[in-house]
């Protein structure tokens, strides 16, 4: 090709480049610019002036003349990508762009520039970025799973389906690990977290095993969430004919998560509550849709955990009572409306008082009376029963003592006061007791903690708290033996001096020649382990001499007394003559 030919060509390639393509003197005076550079320069020379480059972008990139004048050498970077922000005004709005300037320095006296439009590749990059961060708004960082955000999104989708298809229907579940704070105490936050991805992992996998059943309906996309610590979410479609398959679900959800959970060299052990509310039952918006299945998840909880419910209206109403009882509860507290009562526990060779159980009642303004199964539940749930726990243990060691000045030898030899899970969990628990025997003046052996089997038995963490209160030198009482998760082989694992016999195991062994060989079994074992044994729910004489002959210590029930106030249970003791006395009461408490 002629050499003019070839300036030619290089002519018409600069003039047709997609790119802004500039050459300038070394103070910045345009020697050659190509028509796709006066296109993007004009919005910053209003007048047109296109003949110094540094002049044009003064106002957007005012240190470019120095970044040029300290290049020394050709080939030098002056600037790379260089980001331009410019307004571009169009009859609508203003649409900012943005221009990214590469300059070189090519020899002693000339500067290369390439300047392109990057508006749309940096709005691209802008979107990908938005998205992401959309997406993490609405992710849980450790699970991965969708958050509360996202969980409540979904569910007012639904709801806007249900209003354009009233024959959709959809079920959202709440899950809830039983006792999951003993995790982060007694293995560290860390193995916490790793339950948690787990329970996730078992989720996930419970949802794809029901998207794959032949009965289950492909409409919605479903969704599991995690809510909150070890709270976590599902929404599924269902139908009116899917409610069998719904229950499955959370049946095998429950399952699924209570199965061991490796964690490092060890197993950890946990189960679930889970919670359901269909859209058929449930008219409230996503908020209320999840708190109606955080109501059905408590009521699986108050059943004893590891298992489902389902949500009822009667749910809402039990939640409105015990509202009401906390709030009268906290009144309770402060005005003096709770009293104790104490039931017998009798030696069952001399017939003498062994002890006295503390219990707590409430004389409410209006009801009368309250039982404890009543509002014991609420006092756990709103964190109350700590002091509702301290006043009773205050109270009935100093009627212990008051019991030992006024009888003499005919008062009990101790007290027994119920310990409950969130006393337990209090690390402060044992210097409380200790206040409370030496400000009412009595002395430790006096003194029974009574903890249910099923606490006793929970882990290190309970026992290791357990050992702490024997040191102060009272006794500890292993209650309603039979009902929890322990067994005779693992009796000796409890840091216990008694164990009360539960009357689900009395109350039939007059005709039941198994109970009776259950309750040899019980007082055998305990007795080989140095420990002293105690039934409970006496009602006849034949139950206490049966339990006499089987070698069981002592027997507390309605047989002898049912729980009296503190007045009446001064009369009882100071009148009592005989195991075999029933003491009548008008108004039983």
């Amino acid at each position: 090709m002629a050499e003019g030919a070839a300036d030619e060509a290089l002519l018409q390639f600069l003039y047709r480049a997609p790119v802004g393509l500039i050459q300038t003197t070394l103070d910045g005076t345009v020697v050659l610019i190509n028509p796709m550079s006066a296109q993007l320069l004009l919005p910053l020379a209003p007048d047109g002036n296109l003949d110094n480059l540094f002049d044009v972008l003064q106002a957007v990139a005012p240190g470019l003349r120095d970044l040029a004048n300290a290049s020394a050498s050709p080939g030098d970077l002056i600037c790379d990508a260089l980001a331009l922000r410019i307004p571009r005004k169009n009859r609508f709005r203003d649409e900012p762009h943005t221009l990214a300037l590469h300059m070189t320095r090519l020899d002693d006296t000339t500067l290369m520039a390439c300047v392109s439009d990057i508006t749309a590749s940096e709005q691209r990059e802008y979107d990908r970025l938005e998205a992401r961060l959309h997406g993490e708004k609405r992710t849980d960082p450790l699970t991965l799973l969708a958050n509360r955000t996202a969980m409540l999104e979904h569910i007012e989708r639904a709801l806007g389906r249900l209003q354009d298809d009233p024959g959709y229907q959809f079920v959202v579940v709440l899950v809830n690990a039983d006792r999951f704070e003993r995790i982060n105490v007694t293995l560290g936050q860390s193995a916490g977290d790793e339950v948690l991805r787990l329970m996730g992992h078992r989720i996930t996998a419970a949802m794809a095993q029901r998207s794959q059943s032949p009965e289950s309906p492909g409409a919605l996309t479903a969704m599991a969430a995690r809510l909150s610590g070890d709270e976590f979410a599902i929404c599924v479609d269902a139908s009116e004919r899917d409610s069998a398959a719904a229950d499955d679900f959370a049946h095998r959800l429950v399952s699924a998560l209570q199965k061991p959970y490796v964690i490092g060299d060890g197993t950890v052990h946990l189960a679930a509550s889970v919670g359901l509310v269909s859209s058929a039952t449930s008219s409230q918006d996503a908020g209320g849709m999840l708190e109606h299945a955080s109501l059905a998840m408590r009521e699986a909880k108050r059943l004893g955990g590891a298992r489902h419910a389902v949500f009822e209206p009667g749910l809402l109403q039990q939640a409105r009572q015990r509202g009401d009882l906390e709030i009268g509860l906290r009144s309770a507290l402060a005005e003096g409306q709770l009293f104790t009562v104490y039931q017998p526990i009798v030696d069952l060779l001399d017939g003498s008082v062994a002890g006295m159980e503390a219990l707590v009642r409430w004389r409410h303004p209006e009801r009368g009376v309250v039982m404890p199964s009543e509002f014991i539940d609420v006092a756990e749930a709103t964190g109350l029963i700590c002091d509702l726990g301290a006043w009773v243990l205050s109270e009935a060691c100093r009627q212990l003592v008051a019991w030992q000045s006024l009888l003499g030898d005919r008062a009990p030899r101790t007290i027994s006061v119920n310990l409950s899970r969130a006393q337990l969990a209090d690390s402060k628990v044992v210097g409380r007791v200790s206040q409370a025997l030496t400000a009412a003046g009595l002395r430790p052996a006096c003194l029974q903690l009574e903890v249910t089997e099923s606490l006793a038995a929970q882990d290190e963490h309970v026992r290791a708290r357990l050992s702490d209160l024997k040191e102060l030198g009272l006794a500890l009482s292993l209650d309603d033996f039979g009902t929890g998760y322990s067994s005779l082989a693992s009796l000796h694992e409890l840091p216990v001096d008694v164990v009360k016999i539960d009357r689900s195991f009395v109350s039939p062994m007059e005709t039941s020649a198994h109970h009776r060989v259950l309750i040899a079994a019980v007082v055998g074992v305990a007795r080989s382990l140095g420990m002293r044994t105690v039934a409970e729910g006496i009602e006849t004489e034949g139950q206490a001499t049966l339990l006499t002959a089987l070698g069981c210590n002592k027997g507390q029930g309605y047989f002898y007394s049912r729980p009296l106030p503190a007045e009446g249970a001064t009369a009882w003791l100071a009148s009592y003559e005989s195991p075999f006395v029933v003491l009548k009461v008008k108004e039983p408490l």
